[in-house]
Parts: C-alpha cells; structure tokens; sequence
C-alpha cells in the first residue's frame, strides 16, 4: 500500500474541471518521477475520466464505494481516477514490478490510498481474502498478452463477489496495430498489418527492434487474440456478456492524439471483418 496514504475524493466534480486533475499533473512532473513514467499515467487516468468511469456507471456498475481490482494495473492512472470517484477499496496487480513501484510512488505522491502487488493472474494462486471479494475486475489490453485467456478469466472470476463485473479490452490481432508493432521502435512499427506478414517477412520486420519487445511481439502473433476468440473463453469461462463496444477509433486516442472515439458497432455481427477494422473490443462481462 502506499505509504501514508489515507483519504480518496469523494466529490462528485469532476477533478479536471475543479482543478484536480491540474493538481496532480503538477505534482508528478514536479517530483522525481520520470516524464515517460508520468506520460503513461497520464493518458490511462485520462481514459477513465474520459470515457471509462461513465461507461461503466451507465451500464449499471457503481463505482463509489466499491472494492476494485486491476489485473496488469501498469503505472495506476485507472485506479488513481477510481479513486476520485469514490472507490470503497481499490487493488493493483502487474507482473512488471518496476511498473508497481512507480505506480507506488505515483500514490504516495498523491496521498491515495491504492494496493499494489505483483501476481500472475494464471501461473499463481490467489490470496484467500481476494477470494469472492470485489465488485468489480479491470483488464485493459491485458488479455491479449495472456497465454490462456480462458484460465485467467476463470481466476478473476474467483476474486468476484456474485454479480460482479469484470471489464476487459484489447486491439483484435488483425486490427492495423493488433500486433503492437509500435512496441518495436524500429522502421517497421508504424506500418499497419505488418504483423500479418509471412513469417520470413515479418521476421525482417523484427529486425533492430527493441529486444524483449521483439520477444512479446512474436507471442501475440501465437496468441492471436480476436474477438470470436474472446466471446468464446468468456462463455467457458462462466461469464454473461452485459456489453459488448467495438471501435474504430479507440477511446485512448483522445488523450494520445486528440482524436475522438468513433464506434463501430454496425461490425458486431460481421466475424473477420469486425477483427480486421476495430481498433478496440471492449466487453463488460457479469459472474
């Protein structure tokens, strides 16, 4: 937990508009934190307060005083704006242990009161006080990079009060970027599709890129995670789908690049072709 931390806000202004939100950028970029650490802070609180925490609200899942589990929580920008609206309790998890530690010090910083620890949300047991015990489960482009998606949904499944939600996105594989070429930094990463290459080709397309990039990038495209794919590991898993939102600008491009998000919805019924153009699947699955 963070150190010192106490309080969340329970005001139901929106911080960016009350000068919060203001407040928090200035305090992280005047402290010690690394730009780039603050950047991708940024831009997932960003996400929540734009679109995230009022989605979930209109479809029926309230946030003030609920416990809140983010399964891949990165640097924390979901849960820090989880704590503006209210959350009763609120749990990070990451395998990426330097990302817990930023994600710490971001809340120590800005006196919130989140849990941060490291668990592997397949390969590893769950603490028996997680067991049944939370309202609500996140996993933001997180499952896309998990070996067995249905385990993994089976296990937060566990951590899930009856009734509970669970709300997961990720890029189709065979979306323009599905791949995360953009991970590589190299010539190739800003190339649509060109993870869809044959492999000699898209083996050339790894070249010089960054190396544990070039390792995940080749994982996904065993993965190949895709929405048909998806719907069916919920199901097995024990899940209702309550919502299902497809993209073809993905929310997080408003705080990235200024755009605004654009459905796609019309491709639901369309299997391929709702892979190929969505940028985005989002699904609010029930217990």
């Amino acid at each position: 937990m963070a150190s010192g931390a106490s309080h969340v806000l329970t005001d139901m202004t929106d911080p960016r508009e009350s000068g919060t939100a203001h407040d928090f950028r200035a305090r992280l970029e005047g402290s010690t934190i690394d730009p780039t650490v603050v950047y991708y802070w940024g831009y997932m609180y960003d996400l929540s307060y734009d679109y995230m925490l009022d989605y979930l609200e209109r479809r029926g899942v309230r946030i003030r005083g609920s416990k809140v589990v983010e399964i891949g929580a990165a640097e924390g920008g979901n849960l820090c704006a989880m704590a503006q609206r209210g959350a009763g309790e609120l749990v990070g998890t990451d395998i990426a242990r330097a990302r817990l530690e930023s994600a710490e010090a971001i809340a120590d910083i800005l006196d919130l009161d989140i849990t941060y620890t490291a668990n592997d949300i397949i390969y590893e047991e769950q603490p028996e006080e997680w067991i049944e015990h939370f309202d609500l489960a996140l996993l933001r482009d997180v499952i896309e990079h998990l070996d067995d998606a249905e385990t993994a949904l089976r296990n937060i499944g566990k951590l899930l009060k009856p009734g509970g939600a669970l709300y997961v996105t990720f890029p189709p594989w065979y979306s323009p970027f599905g791949g995360h070429q953009q991970l590589l930094m190299n010539r190739a990463s800003k190339i649509p599709f060109v993870h869809m290459l044959p492999q000699s080709l898209f083996n050339r397309a790894l070249e010089n890129g960054r190396p544990n990039d070039v390792v995940e990038v080749t994982r996904l495209r065993e993965i190949r995670m895709t929405t048909t794919k998806f719907r069916a590991a919920a199901k097995a898993a024990g899940y209702s789908i309550a919502d299902e939102q497809l993209f073809f600008i993905r929310p997080v491009f408003k705080s990235k690049f200024g755009l605004p998000a654009i459905g796609a919805n019309l491709l639901k019924p369309i299997p391929g072709v709702r892979d190929l153009l969505a940028l985005e699947a989002g699904y609010l699955l029930r217990k």
